[in-house]
């Protein structure tokens, strides 16, 4: 037998007040009637020292009132086990998912945030299931449900408190939508051992309205799982935040353009008045170090925003921040800045055309790789009779060729090693073919004219390939009005692994990709200038090009601004590494996969030397709203949402919560307090019986 308040048992030293009056109580002797006591000599009564209980029985009942009393104010219960109970709650499973985004850098928050999640895990049953589940920009399992049912009942707390004592929060955005989707699929995961009872989702998280709910767009609630809304609330309401806006294209790059930022307030703000200062780095990592020039004061009202133009630094190094004063929160205070890098990739091109004549494939080419802000190609040639450097195919990533004439074997290696080779095929000749087989790695490729009698029109096109994917929407997909004069037969059966990306209404294919070590080859069946067909008079003509540079690695993914955690495609040039961290540390990069390893606010460097390039990383704008999110935004999305706090104000243990239930099932108090009457009624009647006079005796 447990107790549920086991300190009323203390109430049962109260028997030691009917023993101490049955001990100290005198007796009064019966009356006897008799005459005057005048002639009688007086005589002391005799003291004894020795106190002796009379009445025994009513001792005893007046003491087992009191024990049965203080046993009942402990609430007694008989432990049970909670499978066997048919009354009691069917066991949970719970996810618990902890917020860890920069907003969460806050004072106080993430202290208060540890502490909600501690208390809940006091709080959930022995037959409970439990996993914890960190989120930001991205989800990370602390501890899953297989790991909780493998660990003994007794450490499966200490378990999840191992796991969450070394956490902390990071500087990414919050993904709130795809974190919900991620707990709701492992929830309705049918696991053998699955617990049968409510399915739960414990979000602990300050709801900042910056929160980004895309992923539950598109998501279909599962039914039967809750969401628990566990909100955490900063100390503070008085948060601005900075964000860089896009530079405009014209001047971008000269000394004299402007840094335009915007400086944003929150709605409950104390603060209006702020100031903006170039510093440079510090001498230790992370640190801030002088000024640069005067600070520059910026009035933002409380829910408003501001744009200001700013100078750039004097003598701008490349790794200038932009601080913004006055601010309470200072996570998202820093905004590091860097000059806008243009990218200069090399496009090749092999053949004897002339570039002015507006008759040939090269002169709208070189018209079609104009110059941007972001990217300045350089298309050079080289004539085909003159074999190709190492070095030239090693730079340029992209290589167009419209005749061969020995450079097979060059091509083949660069292709090999990466490079994408588009070959215009533009002779028939048995020779065309023997090249073409060398080039691929493969007999001799028979080639022939198609017939003209009328034109050829595009027929299938593959928006399934990334080269064709910008393609896909259908304001964009309509390729029916581009005609094709003149083209040459190919069969793809000739080259293995081939696969057509562009077939024509004549069965023809007239793009074909050959994948050859880790680049591939593009073989074009027809021209795009006039002679051959209309495709460099059409306006897919630009954007494929770009995207054909783009998808070879030549340029268009490389800016100088990214949000933490945002994936960075490397030019080709530095993509093999290394990468070095804002406190100096390197980074590793897997090559051929976007570096996805920023993970704090700082300028990281790419390559080395002078091809060595700088990106700045910063915090994502979105966590500067940290107003409250509605949670009828939730609600919108199909999401149910109950907002009950598990936090107890006071630790409650598993066993502590289950002998609750069971004393509430059994309720032996009742009982006890029946039994206490029944003595009491008893001592009543002996009492009664004791206290009554004697008959006198005749």
């Amino acid at each position: 037998m447990n107790f549920l308040t086991p300190l009323f048992l203390l109430g049962a030293l109260a028997v030691a007040g009917p023993i101490l009056y049955h001990l100290v109580r005198r007796a009064i002797r019966e009356r006897v009637p008799f005459s005057s006591l005048l002639f009688l000599e007086p005589s002391p009564p005799r003291v004894s020292q020795r106190h002796r209980v009379e009445h025994w029985l009513l001792l005893l009942l007046r003491c087992l009132a009191l024990l049965v009393l203080a046993l009942g104010f402990a609430r007694p219960f008989l432990p049970e086990s909670p499978a066997s109970d048919p009354t009691a709650n069917p066991p949970r499973r719970i996810v618990v998912l902890l917020d860890r985004s920069a907003s969460m850098r806050r004072e106080g928050l993430w202290e208060d945030a540890r502490a909600r999640v501690r208390a809940l895990l006091e709080r959930v049953a022995p037959s409970d299931q439990v996993a914890l589940v960190a989120f930001d920009r991205s989800v990370e399992t602390l501890l899953d449900f297989r790991a909780w049912n493998q660990a003994a009942p007794g450490e499966r707390r200490t378990l999840a408190e191992g796991r969450l004592a070394g956490l902390q929060p990071g500087w990414a955005g919050t993904q709130l939508g795809r974190a919900l989707a991620f707990a709701a699929e492992l929830l309705a995961e049918n696991e053998p051992g699955r617990a049968p009872g409510p399915r739960q989702i414990v979000l602990v998280s300050d709801l900042q309205e910056g929160s980004r709910l895309e992923s539950l767009q598109a998501f279909e609630w599962p039914r039967g799982i809750e969401l628990l809304l566990e909100p955490v609330a900063a100390r503070t309401t008085t948060n601005a935040g900075l964000q860089l806006l896009t530079e405009a294209a014209e001047g971008a790059r000269t000394p004299e353009a402007k840094v335009r930022v915007r400086v944003s307030n929150a709605a409950g703000s104390r603060q209006e008045r702020f100031s903006l200062t170039w510093r440079r780095p510090g001498v230790t990592p992370g640190a801030e170090g002088p000024a640069v020039g005067e600070a520059v004061e910026a009035y933002v009202p409380p829910g408003q925003t501001r744009t200001f133009a700013l100078a750039r630094p004097a003598g701008a190094i490349g790794d200038e921040r932009l601080v913004l004063s006055g601010d309470e929160d200072a996570f998202d205070n820093t905004l590091h800045w860097i000059a806008p890098v243009q990218e200069r990739p090399l496009v090749l091109w092999v053949g004897a055309e002339p570039p002015e004549d507006p008759a040939q494939p090269l002169f709208f080419l070189r018209r079609a790789f104009a110059e941007t802000p972001r990217v300045a190609v350089r298309v050079e040639t080289r004539p085909p009779a003159v074999p190709l450097a190492a070095a030239d195919l090693a730079a340029a990533r992209l290589t167009f060729a419209s005749a061969l004439a020995g450079n097979e074997e060059a091509l083949r290696a660069a292709v090999a090693d990466g490079a994408t080779v588009v070959v215009l095929l533009r002779g028939t000749g048995a020779g065309e073919g023997e090249a073409l087989g060398r080039l691929a790695g493969t007999p001799a490729v028979p080639l022939r004219e198609a017939r003209a009698d009328r034109p050829a029109l595009w027929a299938e096109v593959d928006f399934g390939h990334p080269l064709l994917a910008p393609f896909t929407d259908a304001r964009f997909s309509d390729f029916s009005r581009i005609r094709v004069w003149r083209h040459r037969e190919l069969d793809p059966a000739a080259l293995p692994g081939a696969r057509v990306l562009i077939r024509l209404d004549s069965g023809h294919p007239l793009l074909v990709e050959v994948p050859r070590g880790r680049g591939r080859l593009l073989l074009w069946t027809s021209g795009w200038h006039p002679a051959d067909s209309q495709l460099a008079l059409s306006s897919k003509f630009v954007p494929l090009l770009w995207s054909l540079l783009e998808a070879s690695g030549g340029a268009g993914g490389f800016n100088a601004q990214y949000a933490v955690g945002d994936p960075v495609t490397l030019p080709v040039a530095q993509a093999a590494g290394p990468v070095r961290g804002p406190g100096g540390e390197n980074l590793s990069v897997t090559p051929g996969q976007p570096f996805t390893g920023a993970a704090a606010p700082g300028v990281y460097t790419v390559g080395t030397g002078a091809t060595a390039l700088r990106l700045a990383v910063n915090v994502d704008p979105a966590e500067s709203r940290t107003a409250p999110l509605g949670v009828d935004e939730l609600e919108r999305l199909g999401v149910p949402v109950t907002r009950a706090s598990v936090a107890p104000a006071a630790p409650v243990t598993p066993a502590t919560l289950l002998g609750a239930e069971a004393e509430g099932r059994q309720k032996l108090w009742r009982w006890l307090v029946a039994a206490a009457l029944l003595v009491l009624l008893a001592e009543t009647f002996l009492a009664g019986r004791a206290i009554r006079p004697a008959a006198p005796s005749l």
